[in-house]
């Protein structure tokens, strides 16, 4: 059985996204290139990969979806291989993928990059944004090498690199006289309209904290947006409650103020979500000790609302 690594890749398309015509917009292709490639595998099996469906794109076969595991194990083994060859030199070069919590990443990335960049000039990265859900589903099939994440969506097969732990706060407008107390309480902010920041798991952290505080929170918005939230709080539509800040909400013009909640809540760390028992390139385990040093600099500080600096846990993932 001959096939190409480039015919793989068209194929792992074609069964991720269900359809021809979605895998062929997505590596900038043409259909029959993609029909091709599963032919010719198909062919070689001597089983097939899909049924296909007019109208309604391709379902794997039972033995086309093993077969697709196997597809996508291989790409990603063999992105590790041209990574580590890349590397063979001692120099850190190479591609490394980050998958990155989309609303967090305008805070933490700039920094790490800006880092990476001065010291590894040959390193490239390749930014993969999504929810919380989405970054490990990346992560799971190979799309990523590691994911800038929580670790309430880890399991046993992910090791946790823990950077930071980011209470969440309430980001008030500067009109409202509550922005400018030191504090607030959860029973304070139950009592104004909430902007809600609506995302897969996120929602139910954020009304988790008002209940287990004994309140309901009044919510009059809500969006997927962590930069529509922001806009709406600047407009006076309410406060929202977010867990790490940008810089820029330290400019003296911004119409919003970020408040630290004294209510305890829980507070969990974020940090780099990696695969278990998988050898690394060298590139890859570049990044992530560049990201330990930076986090020894204390360059994660000015992400929270309050100056403490926890000491490090000792973490694991049940």
């Amino acid at each position: 059985m001959n096939f190409t690594l480039k015919q793989l890749r068209y194929v792992e398309a074609a069964g991720r996204l269900r359809s021809i015509a979605k895998a062929a917009t997505e590596l900038s292709i043409s259909q029959s290139s993609i029909t091709a490639a599963i032919d010719s595998l198909e062919a070689g099996l001597e089983y097939d990969l899909f049924v296909r469906t007019p109208a309604k794109g391709i379902e794997p076969t039972p033995a086309g979806a093993d077969a697709l595991l196997l597809v996508r194990n291989f790409i990603h083994e063999a992105h590790q291989f041209e990574s580590a060859m890349q590397s063979v030199g001692g120099d850190a070069a190479g591609l490394v993928r980050i998958a990155c919590y989309a609303t967090a990443a305008p805070a933490f990335l700039p920094p790490i990059l800006r880092d990476i960049t001065d010291r590894f000039p040959q390193m490239s990265v390749q930014i993969l944004e999504g929810n919380m859900e989405a970054i490990i589903g990346f992560l799971d099939e190979g799309k990523a090498d590691l994911a800038f994440t929580y670790p309430k969506v880890l399991h046993a097969g992910h090791d946790f690199l823990p950077l930071f732990r980011p209470p969440p706060f309430a980001l008030i407008s500067s009109d409202d006289p509550m922005s400018q107390q030191s504090s607030v309480s959860l029973a304070e902010l139950a009592a104004k309209p909430m902007v809600l920041l609506d995302l897969p798991l996120t929602r139910d952290y954020f009304v988790g904290i008002f209940q287990r505080a004994g309140c309901t929170p009044n919510i009059a918005h809500s969006t997927r947006s962590a930069e529509i939230a922001r806009a709406l709080v600047a407009g006076g539509f309410g406060y929202t409650i977010l867990n790490i800040r940008p810089q820029s909400f330290q400019d003296e013009n911004a119409r919003y103020r970020a408040v630290p909640i004294r209510d305890e809540t829980d507070v969990n760390w974020f940090g780099i979500a990696t695969i278990a028992s998988v050898r690394r390139p060298k590139i890859v385990d570049a990044f992530l000790d560049n990201c330990k040093v930076l986090q020894d600099k204390g360059a994660f500080s000015g992400l929270t609302v309050t100056p403490d600096k926890p000491s490090k846990p000792q973490f694991s993932v049940d």
